[in-house]
């Protein structure tokens, strides 16, 4: 045998462990809980430190600055992405579900499941965190700012919601799927949106993220606008990933959307 048939064979066995099997094993409805199981736990963290930020400083003043309770969930969600990316997608957030959907590249029928774990596991981390430090979780939500309206929140929770799944959708596709680039990219404009925006609407972009702690201080008075803001901007980054990439639907952001990282490479022997 000779020495390029031998690579050839390794990469064609790297690409049916790394590549065939994962999906294969997603689309395998008898393993459904892992990816439902894995989103909810995910989410969890996720809402734990975002909302945590808030809760905690409210707890012990002068103990978290803003800087790092905005830094700290685009550095939770940048690991969440690296050990669990390869189970579930680490959607984490419905409005990332929706868009994956619509951009035919995750099958509606696991929409429902995904967003409900979502759902529970933001408020199971909200309600976590009421027990724990002592506080309302209404300190963990998001409002809008202090003289600004519902209506400018929703603006700014559209765009950056725009923003953050153009990223998402943009390093699931074509070379730049990668794992560690797309948790990089997600992660870094998280963080990096916190970091001017916040102070306009809290800048959840999620509306897992607000709904667990609404639920759990029962104050849902301006939870509207991190739901039409983030779907609005959701559906707004798909149109554009179409405008950028075409149609969606293709082995490589599938993968991302479905459970599996790392599948830049093209199966030996194919285009």
């Amino acid at each position: 045998m000779t020495r390029e048939a031998q690579l050839r064979g390794r990469l064609d066995q790297w690409f049916q462990t790394e590549v065939i099997d994962p999906m294969t094993d997603f689309s395998d409805s008898k393993q459904e809980w892992r990816r439902l199981v894995s989103e909810l736990f995910g989410t969890f963290f996720l809402v734990l430190v975002a909302a945590g930020g808030g809760m905690i400083g409210q707890a012990f003043p002068g103990s978290i600055s803003r800087q790092a309770a905005v830094v700290a969930p685009g550095l939770m969600v940048m690991a969440i992405i690296l050990f669990m990316g390869k189970v579930s997608g680490a959607h984490l957030n419905p409005a990332v579900t929706l868009a994956f959907s619509l951009r035919r590249d995750f099958p509606w029928w696991r929409v429902p499941g995904y967003i409900a774990m979502q759902l529970l596991g933001a408020t199971l981390a909200a309600w976590f965190l009421h027990a724990v430090v002592g506080v309302s979780a209404s300190y963990g939500s998001n409002y809008p700012a202090e003289g600004a309206d519902g209506i400018q929140a929703f603006w700014m929770e559209l765009v950056l919601t725009l923003g953050l799944v153009s990223v998402i959708l943009g390093t699931a596709s074509g070379a730049q799927n990668i794992g560690v680039v797309g948790a990089l990219a997600v992660g870094g404009y998280i963080a990096l949106a916190g970091l001017w925006a916040s102070p306009i609407s809290g800048t959840s972009m999620n509306p897992a993220r607000t709904f667990g702690p609404d639920l759990v201080s029962l104050d849902f008075s301006h939870y509207w606008v991190y739901v039409a803001g983030p779907v609005a901007g959701a559906v707004l980054a798909v149109g554009f990933a179409f405008v950028l990439r075409g149609y969606g639907g293709g082995r490589s952001g599938s993968a991302a959307a479905q459970g599996d990282l790392g599948t830049e490479f093209d199966r030996p022997g194919q285009a």
